[in-house]
């Protein structure tokens, strides 16, 4: 049960109300008070106060200052009058109850009202903020926009001087040229009549002594015999010579080369190249270019060198589907699977993409010592490692001078050996 406080002091003037609450020792804070137009109520458990006030007050600018040991409550009143008391006299228990519960209803009215007015001032300042906000990035973007144009403006004129610049000097490049060439053919003609002079004057000088040579059939004048001198030799006969090469696809010498087998490989490789089944009915959605097998190899090679090797593998099993004829596409494959631990398979795409690196020729060396290696690194990782070894001695056969084969097949030597002496 509340213990009730019926100490307290008040007075008033014709606008407001004063009244004075003692704590008892007591710590209050504005959550200990509730107050409405009519109510007041202060609750510092044990203790609570409650007043039905006589005459309604103006509770939003009404104040409650605590301290001192009391709570001080400026009450301000909506019509300026003298109260007879602070509080509703002659008042049974219902009216006390519709009262309290009619300040609690209104109070949470209030508090309603408040929060909505809270809220549609926050959307308010929201939608302030936004228009702001868009009103500075359209005039950052002017901004932006204006500086573009005036820097195109500028690169255009620039643009404009240089191509003027440039005409202006190619213009009086070719006046230059012009002159010069006007001059060399000056010259040239000085020269030509220069020797002309030159020509004519003995001609003159044997004309007084000699007789005259008389017109008929073998009449020839001094301007006939110059013309003959000064006539071109004939042209040159032209004709074609025809240089035969022998063609040669592999960098081998001619007697270390097998002409037969490279000539097979170099068949199965067209063949290969040719055989695509792009009639898939799954591949229908695909675009051109992912329809091409050496698209789909450079996809599974970037893929692989990235790390993802599973969607390596997916690359490779499409392009597989598409051209089964391709050893590249198994190699690779085999390398994924070594990545993934999927040993098995790793040996079954190696042996494929020997299988299919037939006849053994010097083009496609690199490529087997690959298939060897990894089908070998499969079996020693199955512990099988005299498989393993096989295949790197096979290795080591085409490539003998691949120290690094050659150590790794001494250690698989070590390994068998260690485990044959267990045993």
């Amino acid at each position: 049960m509340p213990v009730w406080l019926r100490e307290y002091s008040w007075r008033q003037t014709g606008s407001a109300v004063y009244l004075s609450l003692p704590l008892r020792g007591l710590r209050a804070t504005s959550a200990n008070i509730f107050c409405t137009d009519q109510y007041l109520k202060v609750s510092i458990p044990p203790f609570l106060f409650e007043a039905i006030l006589y005459a309604p007050i103006d509770d939003t600018n009404s104040t409650a200052k605590i301290g001192n040991g009391i709570i001080f409550f400026t009450l301000y009143k909506k019509e300026v009058a003298m109260w007879d008391s602070l509080t509703l006299a002659n008042a049974n228990k219902e009216k006390l109850q519709y009262l309290r519960e009619n300040a609690v209803l209104k109070a949470h009215e209030k508090a309603k009202e408040e929060t909505e007015a809270k809220k549609v001032t926050k959307q308010e300042h929201k939608k302030y903020a936004l228009e702001a906000t868009m009103k500075l990035e359209e005039e950052e973007r002017k901004r932006i926009e204006d500086l573009k144009e005036k820097e195109r403006q500028k690169v255009t004129k620039e643009l404009e001087l240089w191509k003027k610049q440039q005409k202006d000097a190619e213009k009086q490049k070719g006046e230059q040229k012009e002159e010069e060439l006007r001059h060399e053919v000056e010259k040239l003609k000085a020269k030509k009549k220069e020797e002309v002079n030159k020509t004519m004057i003995p001609n003159e000088g044997i004309s007084k002594t000699a007789p005259k040579p008389t017109k008929g059939h073998g009449f020839c004048s001094m301007f006939s015999e110059n013309l003959k001198e000064e006539q071109l030799p004939a042209p040159r006969s032209a004709a074609t010579i025809k240089i035969n090469f022998t063609s040669r696809v592999f960098p081998t010498a001619l007697r270390e080369s097998r002409i037969a087998e490279e000539e097979e490989w170099l068949r199965k490789q067209a063949e290969a190249r040719r055989t695509v089944s792009a009639d898939l009915s799954e591949l229908e959605d695909l675009k051109e270019e992912e329809k091409n097998p050496d698209w789909l190899k450079d996809k599974g090679n970037k893929m692989f060198a990235t790390g993802n090797y599973l969607a390596a593998v997916n690359a490779y099993n499409l392009a597989v589907r598409l051209n089964n004829k391709l050893p590249l596409l198994y190699l690779n494959r085999a390398a994924c699977h070594l990545k993934l631990r999927n040993l098995h398979k790793a040996i079954e795409d190696s042996s494929k993409a020997l299988e299919l690196l037939t006849p053994p020729v010097p083009d496609n060396e690199n490529a087997r010592v690959k298939a060897y290696v990894r089908r070998g690194t499969a079996f020693c990782q199955l512990e099988l490692y005299a498989e393993g070894l096989q295949d790197y001695e096979a290795a080591l056969k085409i490539d003998p001078k691949n120290k690094t084969i050659e150590k790794d097949a001494e250690k698989i030597r070590h390994l068998i050996q260690g485990t044959t002496q267990e045993s």
